[in-house]
């Protein structure tokens, strides 16, 4: 019996590992997070708890945020100020979140997650296939934003994206970054280096949150982020590929299918 149990252990840290593999090369292929479809593979695929599989994914974001604010603010991509600023708020708000989702019960937190999941694959869809619809319905600023409201808005803003990574594991980034283009004037091609400052925060506190209360599992997360950050390097190499259309599909359709299934299945 000893034997068989020992057996199917190994066969399902395999299969974790190797599942975790693939999608890491689908989230370095299309340069997203991808915290939210991690949460949904660990607890729909492998019945993870999702106190626990919110804990995993939060703390495993904080390696991929690091090394992908480094590789940004090397190519001048990111606003340190603004990032700062906001993620300094999100610190507060990811440990307001952790322990907020401390005490929902199971299954209305894998709800709400799925939901949150859901809602940024509409966000990303407006943002990649609406842009100019966007653009008449919604004021984008021009010039980044300083002095006082920077401060304000930034803290403010910061607080409520962290709550929402932190209560729901999602990184909340297609959030931050409209918000980084709407409200502080952030250039389009500054918004995800900035972004990946904002999250890296977030990640921690939150990560170190549920570490704190117990939710996180150390053999997960060890197998997680091994096969997140393998598959992801070798996802990378083949983005520049990838034609665009094809690219804007995955970007959309990842958090769709894992909102769906977490929704359905939960």
């Amino acid at each position: 019996m000893q034997s068989l149990l020992a057996f199917l252990f190994e066969r399902m840290v395999l299969m974790l590992f190797a599942s975790m593999l693939v999608l890491g090369a689908l989230i370095g292929f299309v340069g997203a997070g991808g915290a939210g479809v991690t949460i949904a593979l660990l607890t729909v695929g492998f019945h993870v708890p999702i106190h626990t599989a919110l804990a995993v994914a939060l703390a495993s974001m904080v390696f991929t945020m690091l090394s992908g604010t480094i590789s940004h603010f090397r190519q001048h991509e990111v606003l340190v100020k603004t990032g700062a600023i906001m993620g300094l708020g999100g610190i507060t708000g990811a440990y307001l979140g952790a322990n907020f989702s401390n005490i929902v019960p199971s299954n209305i937190l894998s709800a709400i997650t799925g939901f949150m999941l859901a809602s940024s694959a509409v966000t990303l869809y407006i943002k990649m296939y609406q842009a100019e619809w966007l653009g008449r319905h919604i004021k984008i600023r021009q010039e980044p934003l300083t002095g006082r409201k920077l401060w304000i808005y930034g803290i403010l803003i910061g607080i409520f994206m962290g709550f929402l990574s932190g209560a729901f594991g999602i990184g909340a980034a297609a959030y931050i970054q409209l918000a980084l283009m709407v409200v502080f004037g952030v250039p389009l091609l500054q918004t995800i280096g900035t972004c990946m400052m904002v999250i890296l925060p977030i990640s921690a506190a939150g990560g170190l949150s549920y570490l704190f209360n117990g939710r996180l599992d150390f053999p997960i997360f060890i197998q997680t982020l091994a096969g997140l950050m393998i598959g992801a390097w070798f996802g990378a190499k083949m983005t520049h590929l990838a034609p665009l259309r094809l690219l804007r599909v995955f970007i959309v359709g990842m958090p769709a299918v894992g909102g769906i299934v977490m929704i359905l299945f939960h």
